[in-house]
C-alpha cells in the first residue's frame, strides 16, 4: 500500500536535510574552507584597512542640519583629494548620546575608505584633518570612526 502523500513529503524533507546535513562538512573541505571565512577566504586580496567615518547632519547649536548638497561638496573639498583612489557615502539614521546626556536621533552620513594597511600611518593624519574639518565647518561634537584590518582584492 504506498505512503499517503503527506508522509512522503514528510520523508523526503527530511531525508533531504540529512543529506545536506552529511554532505555540508565535505563541501567545506573541498572548498578550503573559504566558504566558512577560514585560511583560504583571507588568502584572497591584499592586506587593507577600511575605516568608516559617521557624519551626524543636526548641529547642536539648532541651526539649519547640514544638507546633501553641503555634505557632498564637503566631500569634494575635504576628502575626494585625501583619497582619490575612490570612496563610498552612504545615507544612515543614527544615535548617539551627546555631551549633555541627551540621546540625539538624526540623519547621518557613513563614509568608508580603503586602503592598503602599509599606508595605514601615513593615512592616519588625512583622517583626523577629514574629522577635524567637518567638526569645525558643522558645529558638530565628533565625527566617530571606525577602523577594521580586512582584506580587498580589485
Amino acid at each position: 500500500m504506498p505512503l499517503p502523500t503527506t508522509t512522503r513529503s514528510r520523508l523526503t524533507v527530511a531525508s533531504a536535510a540529512v543529506l545536506l546535513a552529511a554532505g555540508a562538512p565535505a563541501a567545506y573541505g573541498a572548498l578550503g574552507e573559504g566558504a566558512a571565512g577560514g585560511p583560504a577566504a583571507s588568502a584572497r586580496g591584499s592586506a587593507y584597512v577600511e575605516t568608516r567615518l559617521f557624519f551626524g547632519t543636526e548641529r547642536p547649536d539648532g541651526g539649519p542640519e547640514v544638507t546633501d548638497r553641503q555634505f557632498m561638496a564637503f566631500v569634494d573639498r575635504e576628502v575626494t583629494p585625501a583619497f582619490p583612489e575612490g570612496l563610498t557615502v552612504q545615507d544612515g539614521r543614527g544615535q548617539w548620546r551627546d555631551a549633555s546626556g541627551t540621546i540625539e536621533r538624526e540623519r547621518s552620513y557613513e563614509l568608508i575608505l580603503l586602503y592598503p594597511a602599509a599606508e595605514a600611518q601615513a593615512r592616519d593624519p588625512r583622517i583626523e584633518r577629514i574629522r577635524s574639518a567637518y567638526e569645525r565647518l558643522f558645529g558638530q561634537e565628533s565625527v566617530a570612526r571606525l577602523d577594521e584590518r580586512t582584506s580587498a582584492d580589485f
